[in-house]
């Protein structure tokens, strides 16, 4: 299996240059069943990124380009008449995929996003008052442009808390930056070979789910989200699912890592990426000049590493 992972990286990193980072939270988040936020400007390989896993790990994969006039029909699909069977039949929608991409999420109405909260939830859709399950495994990656810019619309929190974790890819360095003008990466993704199969990535969920974990590591985790509850630099702080985000992200971090047990190092790795879309800075904060990579920084020193 650690043959498979390391596959799945170097073939990504084939097509995004710099990024391990990055392409390892993503990994990570796919291992731990989870969805990812990608928030950062155009142009900086975020829908590229999301083809090539796409393509390795082998699944079925949707998108859909998020405008004003998408309807939550278009998603989960709809009921329609069929004049030749004589009865309603049920036409799916893009959500009843292996791996759905979102793209520029929040340029969308808030009936349209408000419409994946189900299937994110839950994987399954109901329409017409009829449950519908979606195929495992099921992944939702979205992008979305920064709040304020052009046409976009502020995803709610209720939301946001259902991603597992948010990053950034950021601008590539020179060199990075350089190898990608010596190849085209829309003709080496097309040239990527599968390195898995359905089964495997279900296999491989189910390992990490069996990852071993101390009780003080698990108290270290509620700490960790409890000091954002109550305290002056929070208007909103991490919720019990961003605990058990939390908990998910470190044993596939420890798996990655070839580790059947999660030590604190693996709660650092992911503590950011699983913390920042979810927590909302206090009045006070903001007046300080804070943002919240700082404020989680501060937050997590605080707490003493288990031994």
């Amino acid at each position: 299996m650690a043959e498979m992972i390391d596959r799945v990286r170097s073939s990504v990193k084939l097509v995004i240059h710099g990024k391990d980072e990055v392409i390892d939270m993503v990994l990570c988040a796919i291992l731990a069943g989870g969805h990812v936020l990608l928030e950062d400007i155009p142009g900086v390989g975020k829908t590229t990124l999301v083809t090539a896993f796409a393509k390795v790990l082998n699944l079925d994969y949707k998108r859909i380009q998020f405008t004003p006039d998408v309807l939550p029909s278009d998603l989960m699909g709809f009921t329609m008449y069929d004049k030749n069977a004589g009865e309603f039949t049920f036409r799916k929608g893009a959500v009843f995929t292996n791996f759905f991409l979102a793209d520029e999420i929040n340029r969308t109405s808030p009936k349209t996003q408000s419409a994946l909260l189900e299937v994110m939830e839950e994987q399954k859709c109901t329409v017409d008052g009829v449950t519908h399950v979606i195929p495992r495994p099921f992944f939702v990656i979205a992008t979305q442009n920064p709040i304020g810019a052009s046409g976009t619309q502020k995803l709610p929190e209720s939301q946001l808390d259902r991603f597992m974790i948010r990053l950034t890819m950021g601008y590539p360095d020179h060199n990075s930056e350089v190898n990608i003008l010596k190849g085209d990466s829309h003709e080496i993704t097309d040239r990527l070979n599968p390195c898995m199969q359905k089964d495997d990535i279900l296999r491989l969920q189910d390992m990490v789910e069996a990852v071993n974990i101390t009780d003080s590591m698990l108290d270290y985790i509620v700490k960790l989200t409890e000091i954002t509850r109550g305290n002056d630099l929070y208007q909103l702080g991490l919720s019990p699912r961003a605990s058990i985000s939390l908990l998910k992200m470190s044993k596939a971090h420890a798996f990655i890592m070839n580790r059947n047990y999660v030590v604190p190092e693996d709660v650092k790795a992911v503590y950011f990426s699983v913390a920042n879309h979810r927590v909302v800075l206090s009045t006070k904060a903001k007046a300080a000049g804070y943002i919240p990579a700082r404020t989680l920084s501060m937050s997590f020193d605080s707490v003493p590493m288990p031994m």
